[in-house]
């Protein structure tokens, strides 16, 4: 589970409780990456509608699985292994290609994007890298090279909130030594349509 103290879903009370209900899998299962927030459930209704819009939100307009790949990168880059068993199952879902899957999963594992990206989806993994590895040598030239590449604005804060929100969870699951026992690994909020929808499936 966790190094600190948990409260599971048949334990939990009050808006601990409600917020349980909101994100809950099957079986009322909850993601260890959310139940860690359960003694402050404050910061986990923070957590989901962060990662539910900048992930799952149909007003983003570059393709969910290119904003997973970015999530499952930044996740192996930062040594997160966590967060790269549960995106890389929901890329491969995404997918619905085993043969391009693979193709990307290696591509991330041997750090060599290049073999499966290019043009506007490079540019964007290779802001990803600098931004997670590097961040402050980043200047407003690097903006300047994705617009070349024909990225709009918009897709760039797309890259960049998901970018910053894998960094801030890979930070949350290593620093609170969370793994995946229990999880049912690959679940996510769905209901790109509604906000509000946190539901696990």
């Amino acid at each position: 589970m966790s190094w600190i103290k948990e409260i599971p879903f048949s334990e939990a009370t009050g808006q601990l409780k409600k917020t349980y209900n909101r994100v809950k899998g099957s079986n009322d299962t909850i993601d260890n990456v959310l139940s860690i927030h359960s003694l402050r459930p404050h910061t986990l209704i923070g957590h989901m509608g962060l990662y539910k819009n900048v992930l799952h939100n149909s007003n983003n307009t570059l393709p969910k699985w290119y904003l997973e790949t970015l999530g499952v990168y930044v996740s192996h880059l930062n040594q997160c292994s966590y967060c790269v068993d549960h995106h890389s199952a929901g890329l491969k879902r995404l997918l619905n290609d085993d043969i391009k899957f693979q193709e990307i999963l290696s591509c991330i594992i041997e750090d060599d994007m290049t073999k499966c990206f290019k043009f506007q989806y490079l540019a964007g993994i290779e802001y990803a890298k600098k931004l997670t590895l590097s961040h402050h040598t980043i200047v407003e030239s690097d903006i300047h090279l994705l617009r070349k590449q024909k990225l709009t604005d918009g897709e760039i804060l797309e890259i960049n909130q998901v970018v910053s929100y894998f960094n801030y969870v890979n930070r949350t699951v290593v620093g609170l030594g969370v793994n995946t026992e229990g999880d049912i690994i690959g679940l996510s909020p769905n209901n790109s349509d509604d906000a509000e929808s946190w539901e696990h499936s």
